[in-house]
């Protein structure tokens, strides 16, 4: 069975060296020895890395001579955010329930304590 795109992507940022190499590439292009440098992993392992963000179209490798630069694709990314927005009023609806519960306690405690 083939998963689908918003699982591959949830699948290949649960990993933090992924989400470290993604940051990375938010500033621009790096080859694979750029992006392994602050890593203590060798380039095989980093390069196992950087199939899964292919894979879930996270990055696009390119080749040029024999640099491959790595370049980020945030399209995935921006599925993701779409699909947890639709949960944004959930968790501002259970934040502001916190907020009341804790005035109320903070209205208790301050009666408790006048004389």
């Amino acid at each position: 069975m083939e998963q689908d795109h918003l699982s591959t992507t949830f699948a290949a940022l649960a990993d933090p060296t992924r989400r470290a190499i993604l940051a990375r590439l938010a500033d621009g292009e790096a080859s694979v020895s750029a992006l392994a440098a602050p890593f203590q992993m060798s380039l095989p392992a980093v390069t196992k890395h950087l199939k899964v963000l292919e894979r879930a179209g996270l990055i696009t490798r390119g080749r040029q001579a024999q640099w491959r630069p790595c370049k980020l694709d945030a399209q995935p990314l921006r599925a993701a955010a779409d699909w947890m927005a639709h949960y944004r009023p959930f968790w501002e609806a259970s934040l502001e329930r916190l907020d009341d519960y804790l005035t109320t306690l903070q209205t208790k405690e301050q009666d408790h304590d006048q004389p």
